[in-house]
Protein backbone atom coordinates (compact mmCIF):
# COMPACT_ATOMS: atom_id res chain seq x y z
CA UNK A 1 0.00 0.00 0.00
CA UNK A 2 1.86 3.14 -1.04
CA UNK A 3 1.67 6.27 0.80
CA UNK A 4 0.26 9.46 -0.70
CA UNK A 5 2.62 12.55 -0.56
CA UNK A 6 2.08 15.13 1.87
CA UNK A 7 1.03 18.91 0.35
CA UNK A 8 2.96 21.56 1.52
CA UNK A 9 1.04 24.24 3.70
CA UNK A 10 1.07 27.39 3.46
CA UNK A 11 1.48 29.09 6.43
CA UNK A 12 0.46 32.81 6.66
CA UNK A 13 2.87 35.39 7.44
CA UNK A 14 2.42 38.38 9.80
CA UNK A 15 4.06 41.19 9.41
CA UNK A 16 5.00 42.87 12.34
CA UNK A 17 3.49 46.84 11.60
CA UNK A 18 5.90 49.33 10.69
CA UNK A 19 7.66 51.43 13.63
CA UNK A 20 5.53 54.91 11.84
CA UNK A 21 1.96 52.98 11.33
CA UNK A 22 2.72 52.02 15.62
CA UNK A 23 3.45 55.68 16.31
CA UNK A 24 0.76 56.67 14.21
CA UNK A 25 -1.65 54.66 16.51
CA UNK A 26 -0.31 56.32 19.88
CA UNK A 27 -0.78 59.70 18.47
CA UNK A 28 -4.23 58.93 17.24
CA UNK A 29 -4.98 57.92 20.93
CA UNK A 30 -2.86 60.89 22.53
CA UNK A 31 -4.89 63.21 20.07
CA UNK A 32 -8.62 62.05 21.67
CA UNK A 33 -7.66 63.14 24.57
CA UNK A 34 -6.53 66.20 23.77
CA UNK A 35 -9.93 67.03 21.32
CA UNK A 36 -12.73 66.82 23.78
CA UNK A 37 -14.43 65.44 26.76
CA UNK A 38 -14.29 61.74 25.66
CA UNK A 39 -17.41 61.41 23.89
CA UNK A 40 -17.02 58.01 21.73
CA UNK A 41 -13.36 58.19 20.97
CA UNK A 42 -10.85 55.18 21.92
CA UNK A 43 -10.35 56.50 25.50
CA UNK A 44 -14.11 57.13 26.62
CA UNK A 45 -15.69 54.66 28.85
CA UNK A 46 -15.41 50.86 28.31
CA UNK A 47 -18.78 49.21 27.76
CA UNK A 48 -18.33 47.13 30.99
CA UNK A 49 -18.90 50.83 33.09
CA UNK A 50 -22.21 51.75 33.50
CA UNK A 51 -24.39 54.36 36.02
CA UNK A 52 -27.24 52.53 37.46
CA UNK A 53 -30.33 54.20 37.45
CA UNK A 54 -31.70 55.34 40.68
CA UNK A 55 -34.43 53.27 42.54
CA UNK A 56 -37.28 53.88 43.97
CA UNK A 57 -38.87 56.90 41.97
CA UNK A 58 -36.74 59.16 44.13
CA UNK A 59 -35.82 63.12 42.70
CA UNK A 60 -32.69 64.99 43.83
CA UNK A 61 -33.72 68.74 44.37
CA UNK A 62 -34.37 71.02 41.68
CA UNK A 63 -33.54 73.95 43.85
CA UNK A 64 -29.96 73.02 45.81
CA UNK A 65 -29.06 72.23 41.70
CA UNK A 66 -29.84 75.47 40.00
CA UNK A 67 -28.57 77.14 42.94
CA UNK A 68 -25.12 75.25 44.09
CA UNK A 69 -24.04 72.63 41.38
CA UNK A 70 -25.03 74.10 37.62
CA UNK A 71 -22.80 77.57 38.58
CA UNK A 72 -20.31 74.28 38.48
CA UNK A 73 -20.35 73.04 35.30
CA UNK A 74 -20.28 76.44 34.14
CA UNK A 75 -16.89 77.69 36.06
CA UNK A 76 -13.62 78.34 34.48
CA UNK A 77 -11.63 75.21 35.90
CA UNK A 78 -8.26 73.70 35.27
CA UNK A 79 -7.94 70.50 33.52
CA UNK A 80 -5.02 68.35 33.83
CA UNK A 81 -4.56 66.19 31.06
CA UNK A 82 -1.40 64.26 31.18
CA UNK A 83 0.35 66.71 32.72
CA UNK A 84 -0.50 69.31 30.66
CA UNK A 85 -2.65 72.25 32.72
CA UNK A 86 -5.15 74.15 31.02
CA UNK A 87 -8.58 76.09 31.58
CA UNK A 88 -12.26 75.57 30.54
CA UNK A 89 -15.98 74.68 31.87
CA UNK A 90 -17.54 71.63 31.38
CA UNK A 91 -20.15 73.48 29.44
CA UNK A 92 -17.39 74.16 26.78
CA UNK A 93 -17.69 73.82 23.30
CA UNK A 94 -16.09 70.65 22.12
CA UNK A 95 -17.02 69.08 26.11
CA UNK A 96 -20.20 68.53 27.56
CA UNK A 97 -22.16 72.19 25.62
CA UNK A 98 -25.45 71.07 24.25
CA UNK A 99 -24.67 72.29 20.41
CA UNK A 100 -21.49 71.49 19.83
CA UNK A 101 -19.81 69.01 22.89
CA UNK A 102 -18.67 65.65 22.58
CA UNK A 103 -18.64 64.35 25.70
CA UNK A 104 -21.48 61.60 25.92
CA UNK A 105 -24.80 61.33 27.34
CA UNK A 106 -24.08 64.27 29.62
CA UNK A 107 -25.26 67.66 28.60
CA UNK A 108 -25.40 71.04 29.47
CA UNK A 109 -26.84 74.50 27.83
CA UNK A 110 -24.77 77.24 29.22
CA UNK A 111 -27.03 80.03 28.53
CA UNK A 112 -29.97 78.16 30.76
CA UNK A 113 -31.62 81.33 32.73
CA UNK A 114 -32.10 80.67 35.97
CA UNK A 115 -35.65 79.76 36.80
CA UNK A 116 -37.78 82.38 40.01
CA UNK A 117 -38.90 79.48 42.32
CA UNK A 118 -40.40 81.97 43.82
CA UNK A 119 -42.75 82.58 41.00
CA UNK A 120 -46.50 81.22 41.48
CA UNK A 121 -46.19 80.54 37.56
CA UNK A 122 -43.22 78.74 37.67
CA UNK A 123 -45.17 75.53 38.28
CA UNK A 124 -43.85 71.80 37.74
CA UNK A 125 -44.80 71.55 34.25
CA UNK A 126 -43.68 75.01 33.28
CA UNK A 127 -40.50 74.51 35.04
CA UNK A 128 -39.79 70.97 33.30
CA UNK A 129 -39.85 72.65 29.79
CA UNK A 130 -37.28 75.21 30.49
CA UNK A 131 -33.52 74.79 29.60
CA UNK A 132 -32.23 74.97 33.58
CA UNK A 133 -34.49 71.72 33.82
CA UNK A 134 -32.76 70.27 30.83
CA UNK A 135 -29.24 70.60 32.42
CA UNK A 136 -30.90 69.46 35.87
CA UNK A 137 -32.35 66.15 34.25
CA UNK A 138 -29.29 65.38 32.23
CA UNK A 139 -26.98 65.55 35.58
CA UNK A 140 -29.06 63.46 37.56
CA UNK A 141 -28.89 61.20 34.70
CA UNK A 142 -25.38 60.41 36.41
CA UNK A 143 -25.96 59.72 39.39
CA UNK A 144 -26.11 56.69 41.74
CA UNK A 145 -28.30 58.06 44.24
CA UNK A 146 -26.64 57.65 47.94
CA UNK A 147 -23.32 57.16 45.97
CA UNK A 148 -21.74 60.27 44.91
CA UNK A 149 -18.48 58.68 44.80
CA UNK A 150 -19.87 55.63 42.35
CA UNK A 151 -21.54 58.41 40.06
CA UNK A 152 -20.20 59.48 36.88
CA UNK A 153 -21.24 63.17 37.58
CA UNK A 154 -18.11 62.87 40.10
CA UNK A 155 -16.00 59.95 38.88
CA UNK A 156 -15.16 61.11 35.65
CA UNK A 157 -13.68 64.72 36.48
CA UNK A 158 -11.94 62.71 38.93
CA UNK A 159 -10.74 59.97 36.86
CA UNK A 160 -12.01 57.18 39.82
CA UNK A 161 -12.49 53.85 38.08
CA UNK A 162 -13.32 55.63 34.57
CA UNK A 163 -11.37 57.08 31.77
CA UNK A 164 -12.38 60.97 30.77
CA UNK A 165 -11.36 62.56 27.33
CA UNK A 166 -11.31 66.18 29.38
CA UNK A 167 -8.61 64.95 32.38
CA UNK A 168 -8.96 65.19 36.13
CA UNK A 169 -10.73 68.15 37.12
CA UNK A 170 -11.11 67.45 40.50
CA UNK A 171 -7.81 66.63 42.44
CA UNK A 172 -9.93 64.90 45.35
CA UNK A 173 -13.13 64.61 47.04
CA UNK A 174 -12.20 67.49 49.31
CA UNK A 175 -12.63 70.00 45.97
CA UNK A 176 -15.31 72.43 47.13
CA UNK A 177 -16.82 71.69 44.20
CA UNK A 178 -17.06 68.32 44.97
CA UNK A 179 -18.72 68.57 48.12
CA UNK A 180 -21.47 70.24 46.69
CA UNK A 181 -22.40 67.84 44.27
CA UNK A 182 -21.45 64.75 46.51
CA UNK A 183 -23.99 66.64 49.24
CA UNK A 184 -26.43 66.74 46.50
CA UNK A 185 -26.45 63.58 45.26
CA UNK A 186 -26.67 62.24 48.95
CA UNK A 187 -29.87 64.00 49.68
CA UNK A 188 -32.55 62.88 47.54
CA UNK A 189 -36.36 64.17 48.09
CA UNK A 190 -38.37 62.16 50.57
CA UNK A 191 -40.51 59.10 48.81
CA UNK A 192 -43.02 60.09 46.94
CA UNK A 193 -41.81 64.07 46.64
CA UNK A 194 -40.94 65.20 43.52
CA UNK A 195 -37.93 67.70 42.83
CA UNK A 196 -39.25 70.88 43.67
CA UNK A 197 -40.04 69.67 47.63
CA UNK A 198 -39.75 72.17 50.49
CA UNK A 199 -38.05 69.41 51.87
CA UNK A 200 -34.56 70.83 50.00
CA UNK A 201 -35.05 73.73 51.93
CA UNK A 202 -32.89 72.70 55.01
CA UNK A 203 -30.09 71.94 51.94
CA UNK A 204 -29.36 75.61 52.93
CA UNK A 205 -28.40 77.72 55.62
CA UNK A 206 -30.44 80.21 56.54
CA UNK A 207 -33.22 77.24 55.14
CA UNK A 208 -33.89 79.48 52.06
CA UNK A 209 -32.74 78.48 47.95
CA UNK A 210 -33.54 81.95 47.12
CA UNK A 211 -30.77 83.40 49.94
CA UNK A 212 -29.24 80.90 52.29
CA UNK A 213 -26.21 79.70 51.32
CA UNK A 214 -25.43 75.60 50.14
CA UNK A 215 -24.38 73.12 52.78
CA UNK A 216 -21.84 70.52 52.20
CA UNK A 217 -22.67 68.30 55.33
Amino acid sequence: MSSRPTQPVAVPVRRRPSAAAAGGVVLSAALAVLAGCGGGGPLSNPPTVFNPPGSGGQKLSFAYFQRCVNPIFLAQLQINQNGVLSVNSCAGAGCHDDASGTGGAFRVRPAAPPVDLANPANTPDVIRQTDMYKNFFSSQGEVVFNAPLSSRLLTKPLVQGVLHGGGLIFLNDQDPNVRLIRYWISRPMPQGQDEFSAAANSMFTPPDPATGACNTE
